[in-house]
């Protein structure tokens, strides 16, 4: 018996050949799956299977990076800076999303967390799971 996913199985198998996520063990490798995300985060709509691929890619750089610069551990804050930087975007640009400057300004210091409320709004402002948000 197929086993039933809430995404299309056809679509996904052909963006995982088409991008072969795996570990990365390189620089080169990093690098090149960084273009990627940058890439999808570019466009103005994904697909589900898009967006399943873009989560996998940033779990396995985030792997990546933490492994090999222990000084830029992965943070709630560390990803939300990443994907800024990747889409071109300021913190400022979070403002309308979250609802005030203060807020923004004081989750992006570390003076409050990501609440469950605002990863997830945070996770559909990136197209991204809102748990990257968390912890």
């Amino acid at each position: 018996m197929k086993e039933r996913h809430p995404y299309n199985s056809e679509l996904y198998s052909k963006l995982l050949s088409q991008y072969l996520p795996r570990i990365i063990k390189t620089e080169e490798e990093n690098e090149r799956f960084l273009a990627v995300v940058k890439d999808l985060l570019s466009r103005s709509h994904l697909t589900l299977e898009e967006n399943i691929l873009l989560e996998l890619l940033v779990r396995l750089i985030e792997d990546f990076e933490d492994q090999n610069y222990q000084l830029n551990i992965s943070t709630p804050r560390s990803r939300i800076s990443h994907l800024l930087e990747a889409r071109d975007l300021e913190i400022g640009d979070l403002v309308p999303v979250l609802g005030s400057s203060e807020l923004v300004s004081q989750m992006m210091n570390g003076e409050v967390g990501v609440t469950t409320e605002k990863a997830e709004i945070l996770g559909e402002f990136f197209h991204v799971d809102g748990s990257l948000f968390i912890g």
